[in-house]
């Protein structure tokens, strides 16, 4: 059995961040990821006058209830969307005057229905270029609050952004939903916002959040399920008996993305998880299956790389938000598979993939998008001679993946 440690997770990184950069006192997250997407964040928070203090294993951040210390800010966001969408949401409280850029990738990626809603809440906001996408100004001047529609469907990161605004508005958040996706991670957005402090409550689809404020705390960051999912394909894709531990993920982890073991248990693999840790184990058989992955859309580009090796088609359903990812994720699986000699078809909202053996030399097209990095990798262990054409783009998540991965693959 190989016990592998992962880093902390991005998403709960990111959320850990704005809530103590908004909390009163100061706050210690223990073990954050530390990579572009992560420290971005942090740059920005000092960038608008947060005091943000980076030690190996902890960081420690002082909260400012009333908002951003600096009246006047330039934020470069980088690729990471949630520097992009949460960072001029939590600014929107406060009161000065904010500049938002971030990379080209992250310009083409959506922002409307967020702006949107921010507009609708008072929040004078403008666009520097194309409606909808950054670059963009903030004008702020604190949030009253009140009632807003708002369609998740794209991302719920917009949702997750709204919600964690709530606590400091004058008079609360009441935001109904009319379509959402990765619902997952909204539920990690209401357990962390409970644990610094908020009141915040579904009825239907509808989400009702008080003026509470946040309070301090010391918060320690779990490992990341979704970088956890390319061990456990690996593993999935091993002969009979090998096998991946991950501790730090285990019965109460706050990440949807966990539930991508599921699948591979649907595949064959044997899965165990306990209150500290999860197990895959192959059995040295993967079954073809049809699976809805709106909800773990992050790992759909993991189960894509791995489908060729199952005994019959692999159909992975309700997945057209991650066409609107750091690449076109759907296309750009299907364009590498091909490559790969792998027949695929795709849809809307869909990909099939039909068993095969993978052929090299192949050097896959990242399009810039540590997923399909990562993902890829996992295709590797079985098919010599895939090189990747920007392999450094996982700095976005996991900058030690390679020298990580190498090592496992070495250890199987």
């Amino acid at each position: 059995m190989t016990v592998i440690d992962i880093p902390g997770s991005k998403s709960v990184t990111a959320r850990a961040l704005f809530l103590a950069a908004a909390a009163e006192g100061t706050t210690t997250l223990l073990r954050p990821l530390v990579s572009d997407d992560t420290e971005g964040f942090a740059e920005g928070l000092t960038a608008l006058g947060y005091s943000v203090r980076r030690a190996p294993e902890a960081w420690h951040i002082e909260g400012r209830p009333t908002g951003p210390g600096a009246a006047d800010a330039d934020v470069y966001c980088r690729d990471g969307a949630t520097t992009a969408r949460f960072l001029p949401t939590l600014v929107a409280a406060g009161h000065g005057t904010y500049r938002f850029d971030a990379s080209a990738q992250m310009r083409r990626r959506p922002l409307g229905p967020l702006t949107t809603a921010l507009r609708a809440l008072g929040v004078d906001l403008r666009h520097g270029g194309e409606e909808g996408h950054h670059p963009l100004d903030v004008h702020a001047h604190g949030v009253k609050g009140g009632a807003l529609t708002l369609d998740a469907g794209q991302s719920s990161q917009y949702l997750t952004a709204l919600l964690m605004l709530g606590p400091l508005t004058a008079e609360g958040l009441d935001i109904t939903v009319t379509d959402l996706v990765s619902e997952p991670y909204v539920e990690i957005t209401l357990a962390m916002m409970r644990s610094f402090g908020a009141d915040v409550r579904q009825e239907g689809r509808t989400y009702r959040v008080a003026p509470t404020g946040y309070r301090a705390r010391t918060y320690g960051i779990e490992p990341d399920a979704s970088t956890a999912g390319y061990f456990f394909a690996a593993a999935a894709l091993g002969p009979a008996g090998r096998s991946v531990t991950v501790p730090g993920l285990g019965t109460g982890a706050l990440q949807g993305d966990l539930a991508f073991v599921d699948v591979l248990r649907r595949m064959g693999a044997e899965v165990e998880i306990t209150e500290t840790a999860t197990t895959v184990r192959s059995t040295g058989t993967l079954r073809g299956l049809t699976v809805n992955m709106r909800d773990i859309s992050d790992t759909m580009p993991t189960l894509a790389a791995l489908a060729p090796f199952a005994d019959g088609p692999v159909r992975i359903e309700d997945v057209a938000n991650t066409r609107v990812k750091e690449c076109d994720r759907l296309d750009a699986c299907a364009e590498n598979l091909r490559r790969l000699g792998i027949t695929v078809h795709t849809g809307p909202d869909s990909i099939a993939i039909h068993p095969g053996t993978p052929t090299g030399p192949v050097e896959i097209a990242t399009h810039g998008d540590h997923r399909i990095v990562m993902s890829f990798a996992v295709t590797a262990l079985r098919t010599p001679g895939i090189t990747f054409d920007d392999p450094g783009c996982v700095k976005k998540t996991f900058p030690d993946f390679h020298r990580v991965f190498d090592t496992f693959a070495r250890t199987q």
